[in-house]
């Protein structure tokens, strides 16, 4: 069987051998090459990815990746501040903005989440959420795609610490697809060339 067929990493255009879901659009060879697994921080940027994994749910990720500048410019940047202070109007805009995932449940959950993390003491979001990252000695490097999970102790933990916190659609997968794509783990397969060594 050809590491393609198995789910292992495949070459590219340029030869490079990278994860197959990194490779089937245009816009996922540079996501998965440029962002994907690499450590985020920072409130706003964290929130940013919490909301974003959120409207994914349900989608696939790609959908949610060619309307990122969208959310960008409907949701101020992904401020918190900014968010929280968000009325009615502002909730009616999204709901009717085509350049987002209109769904109501999904906007009412970043909107409610924002006026939560915009009490929280600055870096709090950050320290919370990265103190749910393994010890990446104690992973190893996934060989196939089969081989990375949908859900861990972690994300379980990390769901459920946001949930007590007042965080809403943040169950455990989607928890874990933010630890993924935040670089909490590195889920790149062990010959991809995205890999951190």
């Amino acid at each position: 069987m050809s590491d393609e067929s198995a789910g292992g990493a495949v070459p590219g255009p340029d030869g490079a051998l990278r994860c197959p879901w990194g490779l089937s659009t245009e816009d996922y060879v540079k996501y998965h090459d440029e962002e994907w697994g690499r450590p985020v921080h920072g409130d706003d940027a964290l929130f940013e990815r919490v909301s974003l994994e959120a409207f994914q749910s349900g989608l696939s990720w790609i959908t949610i990746l060619r309307r990122r500048e969208g959310f960008r410019a409907a949701f101020a940047g992904f401020k918190i501040s900014d968010v929280a202070g968000f009325t009615d109007t502002d909730r009616e805009r999204l709901l009717a903005d085509e350049g987002i995932i209109r769904n109501r449940a999904k906007i009412d959950a970043t909107l409610a989440n924002a006026r939560v993390l915009a009490d929280w003491p600055e870096g709090e979001l950050d320290t919370l959420i990265w103190s749910h990252a393994p010890d990446p000695a104690a992973r190893p490097a996934p060989r196939v795609i089969g081989d990375v999970p949908a859900i861990t102790d972690e994300s379980t933990a990390l769901s459920k610490a946001l949930k007590k916190r007042g965080l809403r659609f943040v169950g455990p997968t989607t928890a874990y697809a933010l630890m993924q794509a935040c670089g909490l783990v590195d889920d790149h397969l062990v010959d991809c060339m995205a890999r951190r060594r």
